[in-house]
C-alpha cells in the first residue's frame, strides 16, 4: 500500500538551509565524502533546505542532477548571481520575477554591445551559450590584455575573473552575495540558519555578504587572501563536501553525520 508522504515545511521553518556553490565545492571533495553528504540532505530533508549557488546556467544544473544523482535543489541562484529561480517538482526551473527585473533592468540588453566591444580582444575566447543577462568567456591567463576590464567599466557593466580560466561581464552590482542575500529575505529565512559555501573568487562577494559561510580546503589562494580577516567564514581543513560538513559543525547549524 503506497502512503503519502507529508508535504516538507517551507524552507524559512526548517532548521538549516545549505546556499552552496558546485565545481569544487559541492561537487569538491572524494566520492566517499560527496556521497555522505549527499545521503545525509536527502534523510533530512524535513530539517534541511538546499539552494545551488552557481555560475553554471539552470539547464545544466538539472541536467547534472538527473544525470548524476545530486540531490535536487529547491531554488537556483545560477549564471554567476544573474538568474534567481524555483525548482518545481518535475524539475523545471521557474524564475523569480520579483527578484529578476532588477538584474533584467541593470542588464538592459547590453548583450550585443558586449559582445562587440570584446569582439577579437586578446585572452578571450566566447562561451557559445546565450546567457540572459551575462556574457562569458573562456580566459587564457598568459595572452589575456587586461584592458577589457577597462572596456567593460566603460559600459557601466561589472566584470569578474575567476578560477583564473574564466571572465564574466555581469550587470553592475549584480553577483552571488547580493541575489543570495535577496533570496534568503524573499523566503524569510533566518539567517543565522544559512550557510553559503564557496571556493573560488566568483564565490567571494557570496562569502562576503554576512551569512554564516566556509570556504573549503581546496579554495584558490586567492579566495583565501580575501576572507582571512573574516570571522564569520569558516576557512575548512577538509575539501569540497567534507569542508562543508565541516563548517556547518563549526557553525553549530544542524547534527552531522558521525565519523564526519
Amino acid at each position: 500500500m503506497n502512503v503519502m508522504q507529508p508535504a516538507r515545511p517551507a524552507i524559512a521553518e526548517r532548521r538549516f538551509t545549505l546556499a552552496t556553490d558546485l565545481d569544487g565545492t559541492f561537487l569538491g571533495g572524494t566520492p566517499e565524502a560527496r556521497q555522505v553528504l549527499y545521503d545525509w540532505i536527502e534523510a533530512n530533508r524535513f530539517t534541511i533546505g538546499l539552494i545551488f549557488v552557481t555560475g553554471r546556467d539552470p539547464e545544466f544544473i538539472m541536467q547534472m542532477c538527473r544525470e548524476n544523482g545530486l540531490p535536487w535543489p529547491e531554488y537556483v541562484v545560477g549564471d554567476v548571481g544573474t538568474t534567481i529561480a524555483h525548482v518545481t517538482g518535475n524539475g523545471g526551473i521557474e524564475p523569480i520575477p520579483t527578484l529578476e527585473e532588477d538584474i533584467a533592468a541593470r542588464w538592459a540588453d547590453h548583450g550585443p554591445r558586449v559582445r562587440e566591444v570584446l569582439d577579437g580582444h586578446p585572452g578571450l575566447r566566447l562561451q557559445p551559450t546565450a546567457f540572459r543577462y551575462r556574457v562569458s568567456y573562456d580566459l587564457d591567463r598568459d595572452s589575456f590584455d587586461d584592458s577589457a576590464c577597462e572596456k567593460v567599466k566603460a559600459l557601466g557593466l561589472d566584470w569578474l575573473i575567476s578560477d583564473n580560466r574564466y571572465f564574466d561581464v555581469l550587470p553592475r552590482g549584480v553577483s552571488k552575495g547580493p541575489s543570495i542575500r535577496r533570496l534568503v529575505e524573499h523566503l524569510g529565512i533566518p539567517e543565522d540558519r544559512v550557510l553559503v559555501a564557496g571556493d573560488t573568487l566568483n564565490d567571494l562577494s557570496m562569502l562576503e555578504c554576512g551569512l554564516p559561510a566556509v570556504a573549503v580546503g581546496n579554495s584558490e589562494e586567492a579566495l583565501m587572501a580575501r576572507v582571512g580577516p573574516l570571522a564569520h567564514v569558516h576557512k575548512a581543513r577538509a575539501h569540497g563536501a567534507a569542508g562543508i560538513l565541516e563548517a556547518i559543525d563549526a557553525h553549530s547549524l544542524h547534527d552531522i553525520p558521525k565519523g564526519s
